[in-house]
């Protein structure tokens, strides 16, 4: 099949399963937590598997290349969900799973090489590659049809309004809160962590100098270092482009953010930001070395398992505040392409949507890592953010992350991520604006222009292909 084509009555068996399925519970996996030890609560069961039959006959293999998730768990769910899928329609499944920071080398030498994986997931809006993956618009509107609309931030991490083209499948998302040591920050008075960029700055800077603590905002070229800037950069005002994909970055707001940074780091941060790697923070936390990230719970959990006394210490606190906004950057935002080589489309297509189906139990295995982009597809998570399964203490530590859409967005704010947004995220010429003005080998007027100029040779490239307007 070229396209979905699934029938009315397909789509209302297949919605009749879903919703059973989501609202009942299975006593698997009841005792399982990050360090093995019994769950807390009653709410930890793992959601039953629902199947919808596929459109038409499917056969063949579908070769699948994904992350190394945070949370290990995941992925030993993922394999045996994926190979279970293949086996019940005829399709060989393989999965692959890299370390994140290689997947898109990866993705690039296959699309070059013109063979490889059928489908193909990176950890944040990959754009770029537009030109190389099949148009999902198909997939993107059965999925609507039904899961519900695709959440803003994950619709504008998926699809390029000016070509009208899903270059990708974005069917989950990952909240980013800032995790805090509460018996560091309760020492200078601030036991709920800080609020404000300006107590960030104020509380960090006292920790580093009474304590020898350090916070760890990256300035290295990672996915982390690409988020925090970001967060950054909007809570004061400033932004890459505008909503209608004019370059904006040259700024009075961008070149304050970057002043603020290099406060930051001459007062509450060591030259090892200059080279972090998107596993630093996590473990820099779990170490008890650090007193504030921007990151997923990823560090959380493995701090639950490495050391569960920092682990109890460690809260969160949702996005703090600038001049002008709170906002925080998903760095987790799920795109699932499918280069144009492939010869399994519809396998993959047809995968997809059954692993959308069941996004809850891909919430629960990731111990409550992935979000859905679909409203109401997981009608579990707030009852689990409520009281963890995963035996945090307090139990109710993640509430903090019920609201987290409200203060996200997506990479290309205002705008949507698209082919030029893209290769500036994928160059790190935000996080080296930063580390210029930081390290002092620029003022931070002069590393804003200096990027301004790099970002707008990028987009000019992407208009003359007519991938953006």
């Amino acid at each position: 099949m070229s396209g979905l084509n699934i029938s009315r009555r397909s789509f209302l068996v297949t919605s009749g399963l879903a919703a059973a399925t989501l609202a009942a519970c299975s006593t698997e996996d009841n005792s399982a937590s990050p360090g093995g030890a019994a769950s807390s609560g009653g709410t930890d069961a793992a959601p039953k598997t629902t199947f919808t039959e596929p459109a038409s006959k499917l056969g063949g293999t579908l070769k699948i290349l994904m992350w190394s998730h945070f949370v290990p768990r995941h992925d030993k769910w993922f394999d045996d969900f994926a190979k279970a899928w293949g086996k019940q329609v005829g399709v060989t499944v393989t999965v692959d799973h890299i370390n994140t920071a290689d997947i898109p080398a990866r993705i690039a030498a296959e699309i070059q090489a013109g063979s490889g994986h059928d489908l193909v997931q990176h950890i944040s809006a990959i754009p770029q590659y537009e030109p190389s993956v099949v148009d999902l618009t198909d997939l993107n509107q059965e999925a609507e049809k039904r899961f519900g609309k695709l959440t803003e931030i994950c619709q504008k991490s998926s699809f390029n309004p000016h070509t009208n083209k899903y270059y990708a499948y974005a069917p989950g998302w990952v909240p980013d809160p800032g995790d805090y040591r509460k018996s560091l920050w309760s020492d200078i008075g601030m036991p709920d962590g800080p609020k404000t960029w300006d107590d960030l700055l104020a509380g960090g800077s006292e920790i580093k100098s009474k304590q020898n603590v350090q916070m760890g905002i990256g300035m290295s070229q990672e996915i982390d270092s690409n988020m925090a800037g970001r967060a950054l950069m909007w809570s004061y005002g400033g932004a890459l482009q505008d909503a209608d994909g004019k370059v904006t970055l040259n700024s009075p707001e961008t070149v304050a953010a970057v002043e603020y940074m290099k406060q930051l780091f001459e007062k509450a941060m060591t030259p090892e930001v200059f080279s972090w790697t998107a596993a630093s923070n996590n473990q820099g936390l779990v170490a008890g070395k650090l007193s504030y990230v921007l990151n997923s719970i990823s560090a959380y959990r493995s701090a639950q398992l490495q050391n569960p006394k920092v682990a109890e210490d460690v809260l969160f606190s949702p996005a703090l505040k600038g001049p002008k906004d709170g906002i925080a950057s998903s760095h987790v935002m799920y795109n699932w392409i499918v280069p144009s080589f492939s010869q399994s489309v519809d396998n993959a297509k047809e995968f997809m949507l059954h692993y959308t189906a069941n996004f809850a139990s891909a919430t629960y295995y990731s111990e409550l890592y992935d979000f859905s982009a679909f409203d109401g597809l997981v009608p579990q998570l707030d009852g689990w953010l409520a009281k963890d399964p995963f035996g945090s203490r307090p139990a109710d530590k993640l509430s903090v992350l019920k609201d987290s859409m409200a203060w996200t967005t997506n990479l290309g704010h205002p705008g949507p991520a698209n082919t030029a947004v893209g290769e500036v995220n994928a160059t790190f010429i935000i996080p080296n604006m930063y580390a210029q003005a930081a390290r002092g080998d620029k003022s931070p007027a002069q590393a804003v222009a200096d990027a301004h100029k790099q970002v707008e040779q990028i987009f000019a490239k992407w208009r003359t292909k007519g991938l953006i307007g």
